[in-house]
């Protein structure tokens, strides 16, 4: 009994409660920082509609402002904006969650590197919420949009409830796209099988498509959510040394070699 125990425990925590724990308290501290910048832009509706508005014209100038459009698309076929509007709720989160904790448990050498770039893209969408608050298109009808999740399911993402928790003007970068891809790219690399890695693949094309169906983001947030994941991979390869030869093969990553001071045997340091 004693030792199924064990067994349960080296499967859940790798290398320890404590590990998780930290590891735990890292991702905590993260969304604590998040409630801090949300608290700050509370105020800031005037500059977040702005910003939007500019965001718009930007992309009408591009000649991409094409989201209303895909949104009405979308909204013509029941089936495809239910599950645009179930993914939008769900899989952020979910499947988000579910592959940090596999690749924790399951590949855990791989976790760490992975954890860095989640903490990096973080860290700069703080900074973006921080200095350029911007509404999703979901609060802007005037330019076509609407609010499909309030439609189909009667949940308001920004009602009074919610508003307490979430940032209501976090739209550039978007976080959705960069996690997607931070996600896709990780699993498609640790899976084994050759069709689930192409559907990893494939996953930040479909969460693009859902931001966008839903009204939560524009097309520019998905790019920049995409630069955002970029960058957090160079953070994390800085961060894992300039020695290792990165390349985006996470489960490259191992723990460092213990190093050899003083007059130790050379058969026992290539050991």
């Amino acid at each position: 009994m004693v030792e199924r125990l064990r067994k349960i425990e080296s499967g859940l925590f790798p290398r320890g409660v404590r590990d998780a724990g930290f590891q735990l308290s890292l991702f905590a501290g993260c969304y604590l920082g998040y409630q801090v910048v949300r608290a700050q832009v509370s105020g800031s509706e005037a500059s977040a509609f702005w910003n939007a508005t500019n965001l718009i014209h930007l992309e009408n100038s591009l000649n991409i402002f094409v989201e209303p459009a895909v949104q009405s698309w979308a909204r013509g076929n029941g089936y495809l904006i239910a599950f645009a509007d179930w993914m939008y709720l769900n899989s952020h989160y979910v499947v988000t969650c579910g592959a940090l904790m596999y690749v924790y448990m399951r590949r855990n050498d791989s976790f760490y590197f992975v954890r860095n770039m989640f903490i990096a893209a973080m860290s700069l969408a703080l900074v973006a919420y921080l200095f350029y608050p911007t509404a999703p298109p979901r609060l802007m009808p005037e330019w076509g949009f609407s609010d499909t999740i309030a439609l189909s399911t009667g949940v308001k993402i920004d009602n009074e409830k919610a508003g307490a928790l979430v940032n209501l003007y976090a739209a550039v970068p978007s976080m959705h796209v960069c996690f997607a891809i931070l996600v896709g790219g990780t699993m498609a690399v640790l899976t084994k099988s050759n069709l689930q890695s192409r559907a990893w693949r494939m996953y930040p094309l479909l969460v693009t498509w859902v931001v966008v169906a839903t009204g939560n983001h524009y097309l520019l947030d998905a790019l920049l959510g995409a630069v955002t994941a970029g960058l957090a991979w160079i953070v994390a390869t800085l961060l894992a040394g300039r020695n290792e030869g990165w390349v985006f093969r996470p489960e490259r990553v191992t723990t460092k070699p213990k190093r050899v001071y003083g007059p130790q045997l050379e058969s026992e340091a290539a050991a």
